[in-house]
């Protein structure tokens, strides 16, 4: 295939890849025209800070756009507010005075924003508030008043733009990422299983788990804006922590099944259970897989049946082995390793029980908006 075959394929794939990316840009540009707009409808003297306001608070989705406008605008609220008083109590004509009111009002600000991130907008405001009044010979409260409106009609425009063009809700991203997490836990269980009966190298075992938990943490991120919609009011449906719980759960059985793999266990039982340890892996696999997908597309899971019928061929073979009194002539840590193996995959058998109600929670779930087909 020529490079121009495949650089065309890239171009016609790419709309259908970058499908958020392309809602938040159209958001992003009519945030910042209709606040310019807004802003010469009420003779605003710098539209240029209404507009900055509007373009950097339109955020990826609702969630988000909620959380940076509470934040910007309780700290804009408090910086303005603080330098404002601030600079009309202590007179300051003259370099010399300006500077000591500067200091005087960013060293307590700047000490509160460094404590809670969420008024890190203060120290900025402070400055514009003691230092716009030089270019606008407006007052202190005249400034900090003019500060407050003009991040007012910015948050304002910004929110109602995220809310009404195209939004994207934090709770259909969270639902995303955690079908993303249970196909790269599918993926990973051949290599998990298949450690078990021929070893793994321990270079490779961070690598594993290591994806893994960088998608938990990505859930996790998204779904703390996800309680921003759920405390305004603008999502219904249930909540995202027991699912989060499950496929947290999932992954401790993930570490669990991993730390068995190293050495390989002893061909005696790598014979009698390899057979059972294969089928757990396949029904598993596929049960992740499906529920992943039912997921994205709010439809109800498949049934974990298979995984159980596979677990159930594991623990009769399990009991063969005992029937045969195999495990009294293995090394104690080995027959330790073998134990915790099996107890393993009993608490993979209730997590994916689990797995299959939480999913089926989140089936078809509602919200303020109906739901965008996911490109």
């Amino acid at each position: 295939m020529s490079s121009i075959e495949t650089s065309g394929k890239r171009l016609r794939s790419w709309p259908r890849q970058h499908h958020a990316e392309r809602r938040l840009s159209l958001r992003v540009t009519l945030s910042g025209v209709l606040t310019l707009m807004v802003s010469h409808l009420f003779h605003l003297r710098f539209p240029l800070w209404a507009v900055l306001t509007a373009v950097l608070l339109t955020q990826l989705n609702v969630g988000r756009s909620l959380k940076a406008t509470t934040d910007y605008l309780a700290g804009t609220l408090g910086g303005a507010i603080f330098a404002g008083v601030v600079g009309a109590l202590i007179p300051h004509h003259g370099p010399v005075g300006l500077t000591v009111v500067l200091a005087l009002a960013l060293l307590p600000v700047a000490l509160i924003a460094a404590e809670n991130p969420r008024l890190s907008a203060a120290p900025f405001t402070a400055v514009l508030v003691l230092l716009a009044p030089i270019i606008t010979h407006l007052g202190p409260i005249a400034s900090a008043f003019e500060r407050m409106v003009e991040v007012a009609v910015g948050c304002v425009v910004g929110l109602v733009v995220s809310l009404a063009v195209l939004p994207s809700r934090a709770y259909d991203a969270a639902l995303e990422a955690a079908g993303r997490m249970l196909e790269l836990i599918a993926r990973s269980l051949p290599e998990l299983f298949r450690g078990l009966t021929q070893g793994r190298d321990e270079a490779s075992k961070p690598s594993i788990l290591q994806d893994i938990d960088l998608a938990y943490a990505g859930i996790h991120a998204i779904a703390v804006e996800c309680m921003h919609e759920r405390s305004t009011y603008l999502r219904s449906g249930p909540d995202l922590g027991p699912l989060l719980r499950t496929l947290g759960r999932l992954r401790d059985d993930l570490a669990m099944i991993e730390r068995t793999a190293a050495p390989s266990l002893p061909e005696t039982f790598r014979l009698r259970l390899a057979p059972a340890l294969h089928r757990i892996d396949e029904a598993t696999a596929e049960f992740l897989r499906t529920s992943g997908d039912a997921l994205l597309a709010r439809a109800k899971p498949g049934p974990c049946r298979p995984v159980e019928v596979a677990l159930d061929d594991f623990v009769a073979s399990m009991a063969a082995l005992r029937q045969h009194d195999l495990q009294q002539a293995v090394p104690a840590d080995v027959a330790e390793r073998i134990f915790a193996l099996a107890f393993a995959l009993e608490q993979l058998r209730r997590n994916c029980r689990d797995l299959e109600r939480r999913v089926a929670e989140h089936a078809e779930s509602g919200g303020l908006w109906p739901r965008v087909a996911r490109k």
